[in-house]
Protein backbone atom coordinates (compact mmCIF):
# COMPACT_ATOMS: atom_id res chain seq x y z
CA UNK A 1 0.00 0.00 0.00
CA UNK A 2 1.32 3.44 -0.96
CA UNK A 3 2.28 5.74 1.90
CA UNK A 4 1.30 9.43 1.93
CA UNK A 5 2.39 12.11 4.40
CA UNK A 6 0.22 15.24 4.41
CA UNK A 7 1.42 18.44 6.07
CA UNK A 8 -1.12 21.04 7.16
CA UNK A 9 -3.67 22.13 9.71
CA UNK A 10 -7.22 23.38 9.91
CA UNK A 11 -10.23 23.05 7.62
CA UNK A 12 -8.36 22.62 4.33
CA UNK A 13 -6.45 19.61 5.59
CA UNK A 14 -9.56 18.10 7.19
CA UNK A 15 -11.46 18.28 3.89
CA UNK A 16 -8.60 16.67 1.96
CA UNK A 17 -8.25 13.83 4.44
CA UNK A 18 -11.97 13.09 4.44
CA UNK A 19 -11.52 12.19 0.77
CA UNK A 20 -8.20 10.33 1.01
CA UNK A 21 -9.55 8.00 3.70
CA UNK A 22 -11.86 6.50 1.07
CA UNK A 23 -8.93 5.20 -1.02
CA UNK A 24 -6.53 2.29 -0.39
CA UNK A 25 -3.58 4.37 0.81
CA UNK A 26 -1.72 4.66 4.12
CA UNK A 27 -2.17 8.30 5.16
CA UNK A 28 -0.24 10.12 7.89
CA UNK A 29 -1.37 13.66 8.68
CA UNK A 30 1.27 15.85 10.34
CA UNK A 31 -0.24 18.83 12.14
CA UNK A 32 1.22 22.17 13.20
CA UNK A 33 0.82 22.93 16.91
CA UNK A 34 1.62 26.65 17.06
CA UNK A 35 -1.98 27.91 16.90
CA UNK A 36 -2.76 30.42 19.65
CA UNK A 37 -6.35 31.43 18.95
CA UNK A 38 -9.73 30.69 20.51
CA UNK A 39 -10.11 27.57 22.69
CA UNK A 40 -6.75 26.18 21.58
CA UNK A 41 -4.88 29.27 22.73
CA UNK A 42 -6.56 29.26 26.15
CA UNK A 43 -5.77 25.59 26.80
CA UNK A 44 -2.24 26.00 25.49
CA UNK A 45 -1.62 28.86 27.92
CA UNK A 46 -3.41 27.47 30.97
CA UNK A 47 -2.17 23.86 30.70
CA UNK A 48 1.25 24.50 29.12
CA UNK A 49 0.61 22.05 26.26
CA UNK A 50 0.97 22.12 22.46
CA UNK A 51 -1.98 23.44 20.49
CA UNK A 52 -4.60 20.68 20.25
CA UNK A 53 -7.26 22.32 18.07
CA UNK A 54 -6.12 21.31 14.59
CA UNK A 55 -5.20 17.81 15.77
CA UNK A 56 -8.76 17.36 17.02
CA UNK A 57 -10.31 18.67 13.78
CA UNK A 58 -8.24 16.30 11.68
CA UNK A 59 -9.03 13.30 13.87
CA UNK A 60 -12.74 13.96 13.39
CA UNK A 61 -12.27 14.33 9.62
CA UNK A 62 -10.60 10.93 9.41
CA UNK A 63 -13.09 9.24 11.74
CA UNK A 64 -15.33 6.31 10.91
CA UNK A 65 -17.21 6.47 14.23
CA UNK A 66 -20.97 6.96 14.54
CA UNK A 67 -22.55 10.36 14.03
CA UNK A 68 -23.68 10.83 17.64
CA UNK A 69 -20.13 10.38 18.95
CA UNK A 70 -18.78 12.84 16.37
CA UNK A 71 -21.46 15.36 17.32
CA UNK A 72 -20.46 14.99 20.97
CA UNK A 73 -16.78 15.63 20.26
CA UNK A 74 -17.66 18.55 18.02
CA UNK A 75 -19.96 20.14 20.60
CA UNK A 76 -18.78 23.57 21.72
CA UNK A 77 -19.94 24.91 25.10
CA UNK A 78 -21.99 28.07 24.54
CA UNK A 79 -22.94 29.07 28.08
CA UNK A 80 -20.77 31.59 29.88
CA UNK A 81 -18.20 30.23 32.30
CA UNK A 82 -14.80 28.56 32.25
CA UNK A 83 -15.86 26.10 29.52
CA UNK A 84 -17.25 28.77 27.21
CA UNK A 85 -16.24 28.21 23.57
CA UNK A 86 -14.30 25.00 24.30
CA UNK A 87 -15.20 22.04 22.04
CA UNK A 88 -15.35 18.68 23.78
CA UNK A 89 -12.59 17.28 21.54
CA UNK A 90 -10.12 19.89 22.83
CA UNK A 91 -10.96 19.10 26.45
CA UNK A 92 -10.63 15.39 25.75
CA UNK A 93 -7.26 15.71 24.00
CA UNK A 94 -5.94 17.91 26.81
CA UNK A 95 -6.94 15.28 29.37
CA UNK A 96 -5.38 12.51 27.29
CA UNK A 97 -2.06 14.38 27.17
CA UNK A 98 -1.96 14.05 30.97
CA UNK A 99 -3.09 10.43 30.92
CA UNK A 100 -0.94 9.22 28.01
CA UNK A 101 2.07 11.47 28.51
CA UNK A 102 2.21 13.25 25.15
CA UNK A 103 0.05 14.68 22.39
CA UNK A 104 1.33 11.99 20.03
CA UNK A 105 0.03 9.22 22.29
CA UNK A 106 -3.16 11.16 23.00
CA UNK A 107 -3.86 11.46 19.26
CA UNK A 108 -3.18 7.74 18.76
CA UNK A 109 -5.62 6.75 21.49
CA UNK A 110 -8.30 9.15 20.29
CA UNK A 111 -7.74 7.78 16.79
CA UNK A 112 -8.57 4.31 18.08
CA UNK A 113 -11.78 5.59 19.66
CA UNK A 114 -12.72 7.30 16.40
CA UNK A 115 -11.76 4.26 14.30
CA UNK A 116 -9.66 6.39 11.98
CA UNK A 117 -7.94 4.92 8.97
CA UNK A 118 -4.41 6.28 9.02
CA UNK A 119 -2.32 8.20 11.52
CA UNK A 120 -2.49 11.71 12.96
CA UNK A 121 0.72 13.12 14.45
CA UNK A 122 1.68 16.52 15.87
CA UNK A 123 4.81 18.00 14.31
CA UNK A 124 6.37 18.43 17.77
CA UNK A 125 5.56 17.89 21.42
CA UNK A 126 6.94 21.33 22.25
CA UNK A 127 4.73 24.24 23.17
CA UNK A 128 5.76 26.75 20.54
CA UNK A 129 4.83 30.11 19.10
CA UNK A 130 5.25 31.17 15.50
CA UNK A 131 7.28 34.38 15.13
CA UNK A 132 7.48 36.69 12.15
CA UNK A 133 10.46 39.02 11.84
CA UNK A 134 10.25 42.26 9.87
CA UNK A 135 13.13 43.85 7.96
CA UNK A 136 13.14 46.62 10.61
CA UNK A 137 13.70 44.11 13.39
CA UNK A 138 10.15 44.01 14.76
CA UNK A 139 8.77 40.64 15.89
CA UNK A 140 5.17 39.49 15.53
CA UNK A 141 4.51 36.67 17.97
CA UNK A 142 1.76 34.08 17.55
CA UNK A 143 -0.14 32.84 14.50
CA UNK A 144 -2.80 35.52 14.75
CA UNK A 145 -0.24 38.37 14.75
CA UNK A 146 1.76 36.72 11.97
CA UNK A 147 -1.32 36.28 9.80
CA UNK A 148 -2.27 39.95 10.19
CA UNK A 149 1.22 41.25 9.38
CA UNK A 150 2.55 39.05 6.56
CA UNK A 151 3.22 42.12 4.38
CA UNK A 152 5.77 43.33 6.96
CA UNK A 153 7.42 39.94 7.60
CA UNK A 154 10.61 38.81 5.87
CA UNK A 155 11.27 35.61 7.85
CA UNK A 156 9.30 33.08 9.88
CA UNK A 157 10.74 31.15 12.81
CA UNK A 158 9.68 29.59 16.09
CA UNK A 159 10.23 31.27 19.44
CA UNK A 160 12.74 28.52 20.29
CA UNK A 161 14.34 25.49 18.64
CA UNK A 162 11.88 22.63 18.34
CA UNK A 163 12.30 18.86 18.24
CA UNK A 164 10.33 17.09 15.53
CA UNK A 165 8.94 13.80 16.85
CA UNK A 166 10.74 10.61 15.81
CA UNK A 167 7.51 9.18 14.42
CA UNK A 168 7.06 12.12 12.07
CA UNK A 169 10.62 11.72 10.77
CA UNK A 170 10.14 7.97 10.34
CA UNK A 171 6.88 8.39 8.42
CA UNK A 172 8.43 11.07 6.24
CA UNK A 173 11.44 8.89 5.38
CA UNK A 174 9.13 6.08 4.23
CA UNK A 175 6.67 8.25 2.29
CA UNK A 176 5.89 7.57 -1.37
CA UNK A 177 4.29 11.02 -1.69
CA UNK A 178 4.44 14.18 0.42
CA UNK A 179 1.51 16.59 0.17
CA UNK A 180 1.22 20.18 1.35
CA UNK A 181 -2.48 20.64 1.95
CA UNK A 182 -4.71 23.62 1.23
CA UNK A 183 -4.97 25.98 4.17
CA UNK A 184 -3.31 29.08 5.60
CA UNK A 185 -0.07 29.21 3.63
CA UNK A 186 2.05 31.09 6.16
CA UNK A 187 0.54 29.80 9.40
CA UNK A 188 -0.47 26.18 8.64
CA UNK A 189 1.85 25.01 5.83
CA UNK A 190 5.13 26.94 6.02
CA UNK A 191 5.54 26.23 9.79
CA UNK A 192 6.45 22.65 8.84
CA UNK A 193 9.23 23.85 6.56
CA UNK A 194 10.92 26.07 9.15
CA UNK A 195 11.64 22.98 11.25
CA UNK A 196 15.22 22.04 10.21
CA UNK A 197 14.68 18.34 10.93
CA UNK A 198 11.81 18.20 8.43
CA UNK A 199 14.00 19.88 5.84
CA UNK A 200 16.86 17.44 6.33
CA UNK A 201 14.58 14.42 5.84
CA UNK A 202 13.08 16.00 2.73
CA UNK A 203 16.60 16.66 1.40
CA UNK A 204 17.38 12.94 1.46
CA UNK A 205 13.95 11.81 0.22
CA UNK A 206 13.03 10.88 -3.35
CA UNK A 207 9.29 11.21 -2.70
CA UNK A 208 7.46 13.63 -5.04
CA UNK A 209 6.29 16.84 -3.36
CA UNK A 210 2.70 17.88 -4.16
CA UNK A 211 0.74 20.99 -3.29
CA UNK A 212 -3.06 20.99 -3.34
CA UNK A 213 -3.78 24.60 -4.15
CA UNK A 214 -6.15 26.79 -2.18
CA UNK A 215 -9.37 27.77 -3.94
CA UNK A 216 -9.58 31.29 -2.48
CA UNK A 217 -7.08 33.76 -1.07
CA UNK A 218 -6.72 34.51 2.63
CA UNK A 219 -7.00 38.20 3.51
CA UNK A 220 -3.77 39.53 4.95
CA UNK A 221 -1.78 36.43 3.99
CA UNK A 222 -2.20 35.75 0.28
CA UNK A 223 -4.04 38.74 -1.18
CA UNK A 224 -3.70 38.70 -4.97
CA UNK A 225 -1.94 35.32 -5.09
CA UNK A 226 -2.61 33.05 -8.06
CA UNK A 227 -1.60 29.37 -8.00
CA UNK A 228 1.92 30.34 -9.13
CA UNK A 229 2.26 32.70 -6.16
CA UNK A 230 1.53 29.92 -3.68
CA UNK A 231 3.95 27.63 -5.52
CA UNK A 232 6.66 30.30 -5.49
CA UNK A 233 6.42 30.77 -1.72
CA UNK A 234 6.57 27.04 -1.01
CA UNK A 235 9.52 26.59 -3.34
CA UNK A 236 11.39 29.45 -1.66
CA UNK A 237 11.44 27.42 1.54
CA UNK A 238 11.97 24.06 -0.18
CA UNK A 239 15.01 25.38 -2.08
CA UNK A 240 16.79 25.65 1.27
CA UNK A 241 16.80 21.83 1.28
CA UNK A 242 17.55 21.42 -2.44
CA UNK A 243 13.96 20.40 -3.18
CA UNK A 244 11.06 21.93 -5.06
CA UNK A 245 7.44 21.10 -5.69
CA UNK A 246 6.94 18.31 -8.22
CA UNK A 247 3.21 18.73 -8.79
CA UNK A 248 0.33 21.05 -8.01
CA UNK A 249 -3.33 20.01 -7.96
CA UNK A 250 -5.57 22.94 -8.90
CA UNK A 251 -9.14 23.74 -9.78
CA UNK A 252 -9.88 24.67 -13.40
CA UNK A 253 -13.68 24.91 -13.24
CA UNK A 254 -15.69 28.11 -13.33
CA UNK A 255 -17.27 29.17 -10.04
CA UNK A 256 -20.64 30.92 -9.95
CA UNK A 257 -19.97 34.70 -10.27
CA UNK A 258 -22.56 35.34 -7.55
CA UNK A 259 -20.51 33.29 -5.07
CA UNK A 260 -17.30 35.01 -6.16
CA UNK A 261 -18.86 38.44 -5.62
CA UNK A 262 -20.18 37.38 -2.21
CA UNK A 263 -16.69 36.30 -1.11
CA UNK A 264 -15.17 39.54 -2.30
CA UNK A 265 -17.79 41.78 -0.70
CA UNK A 266 -18.19 39.99 2.65
CA UNK A 267 -14.75 38.43 3.28
CA UNK A 268 -12.42 40.29 0.90
CA UNK A 269 -11.38 36.97 -0.66
CA UNK A 270 -10.74 36.32 -4.33
CA UNK A 271 -10.52 33.12 -6.38
CA UNK A 272 -7.04 31.61 -6.75
CA UNK A 273 -6.58 31.64 -10.52
CA UNK A 274 -4.73 28.81 -12.25
CA UNK A 275 -2.06 30.70 -14.21
CA UNK A 276 -0.69 27.69 -16.07
CA UNK A 277 2.29 29.32 -17.82
CA UNK A 278 3.74 30.80 -14.62
CA UNK A 279 3.30 27.51 -12.77
CA UNK A 280 4.92 25.52 -15.59
CA UNK A 281 7.79 28.03 -15.73
CA UNK A 282 8.69 26.94 -12.19
CA UNK A 283 9.10 23.35 -13.37
CA UNK A 284 5.94 22.12 -11.65
CA UNK A 285 3.55 19.64 -13.24
CA UNK A 286 -0.12 20.68 -13.14
CA UNK A 287 -2.94 18.27 -12.36
CA UNK A 288 -6.17 20.14 -12.88
CA UNK A 289 -9.86 19.40 -12.68
CA UNK A 290 -13.28 20.42 -11.45
CA UNK A 291 -12.47 19.91 -7.77
CA UNK A 292 -14.63 22.43 -5.94
CA UNK A 293 -18.08 22.24 -4.40
CA UNK A 294 -20.41 24.80 -2.86
CA UNK A 295 -21.72 23.91 0.59
CA UNK A 296 -24.06 26.39 2.23
CA UNK A 297 -22.71 29.23 0.07
CA UNK A 298 -19.14 28.25 0.98
CA UNK A 299 -16.47 27.19 -1.53
CA UNK A 300 -14.80 23.94 -0.53
CA UNK A 301 -12.65 21.33 -2.19
CA UNK A 302 -14.71 18.41 -3.38
CA UNK A 303 -13.08 15.81 -1.14
CA UNK A 304 -13.76 12.82 -3.38
CA UNK A 305 -12.72 14.45 -6.67
CA UNK A 306 -9.55 15.93 -5.17
CA UNK A 307 -8.55 12.65 -3.52
CA UNK A 308 -9.21 10.77 -6.77
CA UNK A 309 -6.77 12.98 -8.67
CA UNK A 310 -4.14 12.42 -5.98
CA UNK A 311 -4.70 8.65 -5.92
CA UNK A 312 -4.53 8.45 -9.72
CA UNK A 313 -1.23 10.36 -9.72
CA UNK A 314 0.18 8.06 -7.05
CA UNK A 315 -0.79 4.94 -8.96
CA UNK A 316 1.01 6.28 -12.05
CA UNK A 317 4.24 6.48 -10.04
CA UNK A 318 4.71 2.68 -10.14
Amino acid sequence: MKRIVVFGGGTGLSCLLSGLKLFPVDVTAVITVSDNGSSTGVLKEELDIPAVGDVGKVLLAMSNADEDFLNLLGYRFSKSGTLHNHPVRNIMLSALIDLKGSLTEAAKYMGQLLQIKGTVLPLTEDRVELVGESSEGSAYVGEEEVSRNIRHIRRLRYDHDITVTEEVKHKLKDADLVIFSPGSLYTSIIPHLIAPEVGEVLRSSDAPLMYVSNLVTQPGETDGYDVSGHVRVLNRYLYLFDRHLTTVVANNAEIDPRIIEKYLNTENKTIVHLDREKVAAQGVEIIEGDIFSIEEETIRHNAMKTAFLIFSYLMEQQ
